[in-house]
């Protein structure tokens, strides 16, 4: 599996159809582009390094001990020591420039060449794409749950969008 970023602060901008997210002056401003730069720096102390951070952030950000703030640098610091990543080369490379192009090219990839318009989206080999919104399934059903989702999006493009009314959400998704 290979993680891309998407900007939502992006694609929900109210701001001049030029302005974007990437470009701007305070980082810590923005909803979670600090989140998007500490994954790229993640990355470049190998790819098993990143998936341990990434992780550890999804848990850190949804997992129910609070919410990590996507925004301050200190919090992903944190967060890249407690998963073992080298802390000095992690600062330095959060401090590179380059980063902020990645993340801005994969969200041009995805929104020009993908439709994309949300998180999280999956991208198949054949091509197709398909935005999933879903609640958290229970533990004992979360892998046969995925699989039924990737059998029908990734196989069959007549299925153009699966949708419950709401809200609210049908009875029992939240229970």
């Amino acid at each position: 599996m290979t993680w891309r970023n998407f900007c939502l602060e992006q694609i929900n901008s109210t701001e001049d159809p030029d302005w974007r997210v990437w470009e701007q002056q305070d980082l810590t401003q923005r909803r979670s582009l600090i989140a998007a730069i500490s994954g790229e720096a993640a990355k470049k102390q190998g790819i098993e390094h990143f998936e341990k951070f990434h992780l550890a952030l999804l848990t850190a950000r949804h997992g129910g001990n609070g919410r990590i703030a996507l925004n301050e640098i200190e919090p992903m610091i944190d967060l890249a020591g407690k998963v073992g990543l080298d802390i000095v080369k992690f600062k330095r490379d959060l401090m590179d420039p380059q980063l902020l192009e990645v993340i801005g090219n994969d969200h041009k990839d995805a929104v020009e060449n993908h439709g994309v318009f949300g998180t999280p989206t999956f991208l198949f080999k054949n091509g197709f794409a398909a935005y999933l919104k879903t609640f958290i399934p229970p533990e004992e059903d979360s892998i046969e749950a995925f699989k039924h989702f990737v059998a029908i999006s990734s196989e069959r493009s007549y299925i153009g969008e699966l949708k419950r009314p709401q809200p609210p959400w049908p009875k029992g998704a939240l229970t």
